[in-house]
């Protein structure tokens, strides 16, 4: 007799990981598969675009530890390319059916790719996998005459960094007034902006590349919209993910490229507005209601969502007769140009920033988001000890700002964050979409 189906999870990274370990801590004793589009087990991304493109780990040492026993069916290096829900199965690339009882989708996102023309030329990279990071680990190697960097978020700032300190020439290309423009506003954003010009990157703020053009293959130049061209022979998009969902889209559930929706559970919707109470989603590619936000729908792409998520939609998976709500509070960290930078919240809305630790000038700082008189976001470099106490008050929807009057803390004042506007309609394309390994 075969098999009865059991849980399948598809997405062999962290959520996916940590999701089946839930499962199996939570009781599970069923069959369990998962599947995955690389050949590689679950590995750690966050290394990617700082220890591995610095030549300091090995692609393979990014492995991720297996906390719990898995006893799990591997599926490895064939991607999930149609879903039937009536029938309950998923197909896979290579012509498999997998049947299942519940589903866990956890496939996260890929980087987007060059929009524009010179797509196809050699030398031009993104960081998103084992693979990307370890090709361009090589291209690092030969070594290039200029690296050219479009997109100023958190991974186009990390790259940049690390080909500084590989004392690569650099120069960096983004629509927007500073680094991270739309992760922490301009005000702040300007500091980052110093300290790249201070590491000798040629920064290039409201600049847009149309095109690549190349040499026997080889890309060679990038083509701006003032007219202007760079020179370079290797070049790293750095302009966010996008989610590979259409075999979801396709299968009746309510997916796009921004990821597939769910409720508050984790629970995946249908295109007519309701859960399927058997497809259950965590990590990059869900977009799920959070309330402490507002009940906004959102993604977030950070490693302790993918953690946290995986193991609330598990949970969610063998309790449905008592579903609980998933509440996250967004969280990253990044290093680049010799600065540690943690967040803690979302700014998204924010009306007002004040500097309550340290000083930009000193590169030693904190700033705290408000909207509407209430801290939304705080944001550390190299200075993260009130981080901690800053996210309770977050949480709590205290007032802004929420810690006044502490022993370190000199006068504050309250300055206008400077998020840039709308991006536009047709050229949203060539702008990065906030997202990291982090």
């Amino acid at each position: 007799m075969s098999e009865k189906p059991g849980i399948v999870i598809v997405g062999a990274s962290l959520a996916g990981l940590r999701g089946a370990e839930a499962l199996r801590r939570g009781g599970y004793d069923g069959p369990l598969t998962i599947v995955g589009d690389e050949p590689y087990g679950p590995y750690d991304r966050p290394p990617l675009s700082k220890h591995v493109l610095a030549g300091e780990l090995r692609p393979e040492a990014t492995t991720l530890p297996q906390l719990y026993p898995l006893r799990a069916r591997w599926r490895l290096g064939h991607p999930a390319i149609g879903l039937d829900r009536p029938g309950k199965s998923i197909r896979l690339a290579d012509g498999s059916v997998i049947p299942f009882a519940k589903l866990l989708i956890a496939t996260g996102a890929r980087a987007r790719p060059w929009p524009g023309e010179g797509a196809g030329l050699g030398g031009i990279f993104t960081i998103r996998g084992r693979d990307d990071a370890t090709a361009l680990r090589q291209a690092l190697t030969a070594p290039p005459k200029r690296v050219l960097v479009i997109g100023a978020g958190l991974i186009g700032c990390e790259a940049a960094s690390c080909c500084r300190d590989l004392g690569l020439p650099v120069t960096m290309v983004d629509p927007n007034p500073t680094p991270l423009a739309r992760v922490v506003g301009t005000l702040v954003g300007e500091t980052l902006a110093g300290c790249m010009r201070r590491a000798g990157v040629d920064y290039r703020p409201g600049a847009k590349v149309l095109s690549l053009a190349g040499e026997g293959g080889r890309v060679r130049r990038a083509h701006l919209q003032d007219g202007g061209a760079i020179e370079t022979d290797l070049v790293i998009i750095a302009l966010g993910a996008v989610r590979d969902t259409a075999w979801l889209a396709e299968g009746g559930l309510m997916a796009d490229s921004g990821g597939l929706t769910c409720d508050g559970t984790c629970r995946a919707l249908g295109r007519d507005g309701e859960p399927d109470p058997d497809i259950y989603a965590a990590g990059d590619v869900a977009r799920w209601p959070n309330p402490l936000y507002g009940w906004k729908p959102m993604t977030v792409e950070h490693w302790g969502n993918a953690v946290e998520q995986a193991a609330h939609a598990a949970g969610n998976m063998l309790r449905p007769e008592d579903p609980q709500i998933y509440t996250h509070l967004p969280a990253f960290w990044s290093s680049q140009f010799g600065i540690n930078i943690k967040a803690v919240g979302l700014t998204d809305g924010a009306d007002s920033v004040a500097i309550v630790q340290g000083s930009r000038a000193g590169l030693r700082f904190l700033a705290v988001y408000g909207r509407a008189g209430r801290s939304i976001a705080a944001v550390s470099f190299d200075q993260a000890r009130w981080l901690p106490a800053y996210a309770d008050r977050i949480l709590a929807g205290a007032a802004f700002p929420p810690i006044l009057d502490a022993i370190d803390q000199s006068r504050i004042e309250t300055m206008a964050p400077g998020f840039p506007g709308p991006r536009p309609g047709p050229a949203a394309k060539l702008q990065p979409r906030e997202s990291a390994h982090v």
